[in-house]
């Protein structure tokens, strides 16, 4: 793996902000910040539908207003089949039903609760995650 644009301070800026929107979402709605959740409730609740889909709504139209306002361009390859995303997105749609959550309902809100179940889950994300990239290096 090669790290080629790695910039500390976007980076930085990156994840305060995400930060500040966990929080903010915690204190004004006081849910935890889990997209497979809010993802899930658009759909499957009536409750709390509207600051789900605006959420929804945000990560959608984040990138687009991004590029309308910078001078940074998101340029991107998708480099395998549409049946192998398809797959996988559906694979990780049942894991965080099974895991009862995502990485970003786990990792970024219950590790900074101190959640054991959320260290143990990260913990097999993170295990998963590598040892999944390192079987598809071999095809």
């Amino acid at each position: 793996m090669e790290i080629v644009n790695f910039t500390p301070l976007s980076a930085l800026l990156g994840g305060v902000l995400i930060g500040i929107s966990v929080l903010f979402f915690l204190l004004f709605n006081g849910r935890v910040t889990g997209i497979s959740g809010i993802l899930s409730n658009l759909f499957l609740s009536s409750e709390n539908r509207t600051s789900n889909f605006l959420f929804i709504l945000g990560l959608i139209l984040g990138p687009f207003l991004f590029q309308t306002f910078s001078n940074h361009k998101i340029e991107f390859h998708i480099t395998s089949s549409l049946p192998l995303l398809i797959i996988g997105g559906l694979l990780v749609g049942i894991g965080t039903k099974l895991g009862s959550g995502c990485t970003s309902g786990h990792a970024v809100c219950g590790l900074a609760r101190f959640s054991k179940r959320s260290m143990l889950a990260t913990a097999i994300f993170m295990i998963a995650g590598i040892l999944t990239v390192k079987i598809m290096s071999f095809f």
